[in-house]
């Protein structure tokens, strides 16, 4: 008694011979199918056609040679199985294939055969096409000139053959041995390992066709045979085999996850990545964002005194003036009477003017007009212009609870500073700054 009896199967599902009945025409195995196909009845030339190992190359150049009719092509298979091939022993293979009787030894007649019978497959109305697989074993550059040249043998309008190598990624490397002939490749297709989709339902396809009713393989069984075996076709006919062998020695009906993995660490596969769980949709939250800090002018704002009121700075004497040309002007023809008094560094009229003032003392004066009528207009906007902020002085130790003059002094300056000569105290008032200063306002 085998598993096959005890699976009840007709023949054995996962045999790694290319059986043509157990094809599975994966996504990835018919998208490149069609591709060949189209290469080879448009008479391209060259397509070319690579997979890693295990990956169905021959299976699928197997399925192309029975998709191509009888009636419509003169078709052949050949695979390469030694890489010390020589240009000759390639030339009379393919005018083998292609019915050439009793080859010719010396090249130039060979070529003439080969010529003439391509001629007579091109008047019969149909195409000659030869897949070679294992191409990657093509690895000198003479080879490669002797494809090159069967390439050349054309009619107008049409070549008189078609190649399509199947191979590893090499073949690449091998194709720029010549680069005529790397130029001359009209179709490229990859193809990939199964997803996790594809393996299910390969899996299921031969144990179908190998009679079973149900598969023995749990979804879990499934997921971990497409995890271990990267997708790879032939790894994945390895593990199910195997696993079939082994559940029938336990004279198990199904076969689990635990098993698989069993399998695939004796064998020597990779663990490769488990599956993702399944989770609920999160939505993430937005970044926190820090607000960003509120920008803080320098403190220059407009002062509006009240008529004879005082701003007092600390350390500023005190003058009164009056200016003789505008307090000569009478309120009736709309002048203006100003009294300017000065006093602690601020300066007050009777006005009300508008003083744009700064820790250095005072910038501007927009004084406000009387109207015929007693009533004060509003003030007009003062006029826009640059202030440069000037840094105060480094403020002095206050003590709370003692009088201005018997405060501490201020802190002796930095030692690494050259000190700079004491300045006398100020005991009067610069009248001459203020005509000047009070000649300024009489222009404005």
């Amino acid at each position: 008694m085998s598993y096959l009896d005890h699976f009840g199967l007709t023949a054995e599902p996962f045999s790694n011979a290319p059986v043509s009945r157990f094809y599975f025409n994966a996504p990835q195995h018919q998208q490149a199918l069609t591709r060949l196909l189209y290469a080879v009845s448009s008479m391209k030339g060259l397509a070319v056609l690579v997979g890693d190992i295990g990956a169905g190359k021959t299976t699928l150049a197997r399925r192309m040679l029975d998709s191509l009719p009888e009636e419509d092509y003169e078709a052949a298979l050949l695979v390469i199985i030694h890489s010390g091939i020589t240009a000759s022993w390639i030339l009379r293979r393919i005018a083998l294939q292609l019915g050439v009787e009793n080859p010719a030894q010396e090249k130039l007649a060979l070529l003439s055969q080969l010529y003439q019978r391509l001629l007579q497959i091109y008047e019969q109305g149909r195409k000659a096409v030869v897949l070679i697989d294992e191409a990657q074993m093509l690895e000198t550059r003479e080879l490669m000139e002797e494809f090159r040249g069967l390439l050349n043998l054309e009619v107008p309008e049409r070549k008189l053959i078609s190649f399509v190598f199947f191979g590893l990624p090499e073949i690449e490397k091998n194709l720029k041995l010549d680069p005529p002939l790397a130029q001359r490749v009209a179709m490229r297709y990859r193809l990939e390992p199964f997803n996790a989709d594809s393996t299910e339902a390969y899996i299921k396809h031969r144990m179908r066709l190998a009679g079973s009713a149900r598969s023995p393989f749990t979804g879990d069984a499934m997921q971990a045979v497409h995890r271990r075996a990267s997708g790879t076709p032939r790894v994945i006919n390895t593990l199910c085999d195997n696993a079939l062998f082994e559940a029938f020695l336990a004279r198990s009906q199904e076969i689990p996850a635990a098993l698989i993995e069993q399998i695939a660490d004796n064998l020597g596969l990779e663990a490769g990545p488990p599956p993702a769980p399944l989770a609920a949709a999160v939505i993430p939250a937005p970044p926190t964002q820090t607000p960003l800090a509120p920008i803080v002018p320098p403190v220059i704002a407009p002062v509006m005194p009240s008529p004879g009121s005082f701003h007092p700075v600390a350390g500023m004497p005190s003058a009164t003036r009056r200016d003789p040309e505008l307090a000569s002007e009478s309120a009736a023809d709309g002048g203006m009477r100003v009294t300017a008094t000065v006093q602690g560094g601020s300066v007050a009229v009777d006005t009300a003017p508008v003083i744009a003032s700064s820790p250095s003392g005072i910038r501007s004066f927009v004084p406000r007009a009387s109207s015929p009528s007693g009533m004060s207009p509003m003030p007009a906007a003062p006029p826009i212009q640059p202030v440069v902020a000037v840094p105060p002085p480094p403020p002095s130790p206050v003590v709370q609870g003692l009088p201005l003059e018997e405060q501490p002094p201020p802190p002796p300056a930095d030692a690494n500073t050259a000190a700079a000569p004491a300045s006398k105290p100020r005991t009067g008032v610069d009248l001459a700054e203020i005509d000047r200063y009070l000649e300024g306002l009489g222009k404005l």
